[in-house]
C-alpha cells in the first residue's frame, strides 16, 4: 500500500536563489515533481540579486526527503544551505520539563516551601500516609513505565530509544488531561526486577501507566503490580486500545443496526492488545468470538498454547472451529485485527455477512487495504491517521487517568473501562454518527473530561476510591 507524504517526515530546506519572477514557482514544481508536498515558503532575507527562502515540505520517508532536497539543489541558480528535519527539531533536548507551581521570591516563601516549614507537612503525612494524595504531587502524577521491549511497532529497541515515545506520552497526558506524567525507562526486561522497581517507586505516584512492554511478560507484570500496589495500574497498549475499540464498535453497530451480543466476531492477534480487546468485549456482552493467531484459530484441541492462549481457547470459539483466519471471517459480522499486514483480501471481506464491520488496526499497514475493504464493508476503521475512524489510544488514556486521580482510586477494573468506552462512544451524537464517523477527534472539546467523569463516578460508586 502506497504511503502518502506525512508531517512525520517534514523537512525545512534553506535555499539561496536568484530573485527573478519565476524563482518560487520553480521550487514548488521541483518538489511536486518528485511527489512531495510544499506546506510553507518563507523568505528569510532578500537582496537585489539573491533571496533566501525556507521551503517546508512533507515527504513519505527519509529517502524521499533526500530526493526532494536533491531536486531542489538541481535547479539552476539554487544553492542548498541547510536541511532541518522538523520532527528531530521538536525532540531536541526532550519534549517535557518540570517547573515550580509556587513562587520562591523571598525568605518567607522559601521557608514554607522547604526547610523548616516543610517538616510540618512531612510529619502530617508520616502520621497519615493517605495525606500524600492531598499534600504532594502524587495527587496529579502518573509514572509512564517501560522496558523498551515493544515500542511502537519498532520492537525491542531498549530503554534509551524508548524515551522519545515515553516523553510524548507524558506530553499527551499534560495536554489533554493536565496530568503530570513522568517517563521512566528501565534497564531490565526481567519481570521480577521490573515489578520490584515499580513497587519501590510507586509511593510518589497516583497511578502507573505501563507502556510498550512485550507480551506475555506484560500480563504478569500488570497482574503482580495490581496485587502489590494501592494505586491503579493500567497497561495502555492493552486496555487503552480495548476501550477505544469497544467504543468504536458500539457506534459501528449503531450504524448497521446490529447488537453486540448477537454478532459474530473474528479476531486476528492474541497478544497484549488482542487479549485485552477480547476480554473487554466479553465483559461488555459479546458472546460469539473466534480468535486467530499465526497458527490459525485458537481452540482447545491445539497443543501449542501458552497459559494466555489456553484461556482464550477455553472461553471463545464455542463451535470449535479449527481453520485459518480466512475461514474465520467467512460469515462473520465483525473483523478486528491487531496483528500483521495484508492478511485478508477483498474476496475475504466479501464473504462476511451483509453490513460487515472491519477494524484493521495493524499499523502502518493494516490487515486489509482500507480502500478495498470499503468496497465490501459498511464500516471500516484503522490505526492510521490518513483514513477516517482512527482507533487511537490518546482518545481515552488521558481521561481514564484523570478520572482515576480525581477519585483517588486504588485500582482500575473492567466496569470502569466499559464506562470509559460508553462515554467515548456517547461523544458522537446521533446527528454526527455515520460510516465515516464512529469515533470523535482527539481534539473534540471536553472529550477527556467526559471520559474522566464516567471513570470517576464508576470508581466512587464501586467503593474503589477515597
Amino acid at each position: 500500500m502506497a504511503t502518502l507524504p506525512s508531517v512525520s517526515y517534514s523537512i525545512t530546506v534553506r535555499l539561496e536563489l536568484d530573485g527573478h519572477g519565476s524563482a518560487v514557482s520553480s521550487l514548488t514544481h521541483a518538489v511536486e515533481h518528485v511527489g512531495g508536498i510544499v506546506t510553507a515558503l518563507d523568505v528569510t532575507s532578500s537582496g537585489h540579486e539573491r533571496i533566501r527562502i525556507d521551503v517546508t515540505c512533507a515527504a513519505r520517508d527519509t529517502d524521499h526527503a533526500q530526493a526532494i532536497v536533491d531536486a531542489l539543489g538541481a535547479i539552476d541558480g539554487v544553492d542548498v544551505h541547510k536541511v532541518s528535519d522538523r520532527t528531530f527539531l521538536m525532540h531536541l533536548g526532550g519534549k517535557i520539563e518540570t517547573k515550580s507551581k509556587v513562587p520562591l521570591r523571598n525568605r518567607d516563601e522559601l521557608s514554607m516551601a522547604y526547610t523548616p516549614g516543610v517538616a510540618r507537612v512531612s510529619s502530617a503525612i508520616a502520621a497519615n500516609p493517605d495525606d500524600a494524595r492531598r499534600l504532594t504531587v502524587k495527587r496529579n502524577s502518573v509514572a509512564v513505565i517501560t522496558d523498551g521491549s515493544a515500542v511502537l511497532g519498532l520492537g525491542n529497541i531498549g530503554p534509551e530509544a524508548s524515551m522519545p515515545v515515553m516523553e510524548g506520552k507524558a506530553a499527551l497526558f499534560k495536554r489533554f488531561a493536565d496530568i503530570d506524567a513522568w517517563p521512566i525507562a528501565l534497564a531490565s526486561q526481567d519481570v521480577d526486577e521490573i515489578v520490584r522497581t515499580v513497587q519501590i517507586i510507586a509511593p510518589g505516584f497516583g497511578g502507573i501507566n505501563l507502556e510498550d512492554i512485550s507480551a506475555p511478560r506484560c500480563f504478569e507484570v500488570e497482574a503482580r503490580l495490581r496485587e502489590l500496589l494501592d494505586v491503579p495500574v493500567f497497561h495502555d497498549d492493552q486496555h487503552g486500545t480495548a476501550i477505544v475499540v469497544l467504543a468504536a464498535l458500539k457506534n459501528a453497530l449503531r450504524v448497521v443496526g446490529k447488537d453486540l451480543a448477537e454478532v459474530r466476531i473474528a479476531m486476528s492477534g492474541a497478544g497484549a492488545a488482542g487479549t485485552a480487546i477480547l476480554k473487554l468485549l466479553m465483559h461488555a456482552g459479546a458472546k460469539n468470538i473466534v480468535v486467530c493467531d499465526v497458527q490459525g484459530a485458537l481452540h482447545q484441541g491445539r497443543e501449542d498454547l501458552d497459559p494466555n492462549l489456553a484461556w482464550i481457547a477455553s472461553n471463545t470459539n464455542t463451535a470449535s472451529y479449527t481453520g485459518d483466519l480466512t475461514g474465520a471471517v467467512r460469515g462473520a459480522d465483525v473483523f478486528i485485527g491487531v496483528s500483521a499486514p495484508n492478511l485478508l483480501s477483498g474476496d475475504d471481506i466479501a464473504e462476511m455477512n451483509e453490513d460487515s464491520i472491519i477494524f484493521a488496526l495493524a499499523n502502518p499497514d493494516p490487515e486489509v487495504d482500507p480502500e478495498i475493504a470499503h468496497l465490501h464493508a459498511a464500516v471500516v476503521a484503522t490505526g492510521r491517521s490518513d483514513y477516517p475512524n482512527q482507533i487511537n489510544n490518546v482518545l481515552v488514556f488521558p481521561g481514564v487517568f484523570r478520572g482515576l486521580l480525581d477519585a483517588q482510586s486504588h485500582t482500575v477494573d473492567s466496569d470502569m473501562m466499559v464506562a470509559a468506552a460508553d462515554a467515548l462512544a456517547g461523544v458522537v451524537t446521533d446527528e454526527e454518527l455515520g460510516p465515516h464517523y464512529i469515533i470523535p477527534s482527539v481534539f473534540h472539546s471536553n472529550l477527556a473530561q467526559r471520559v474522566a467523569a464516567a471513570v470517576r463516578d464508576t470508581a466512587l460508586r464501586e467503593g474503589r476510591a477515597t
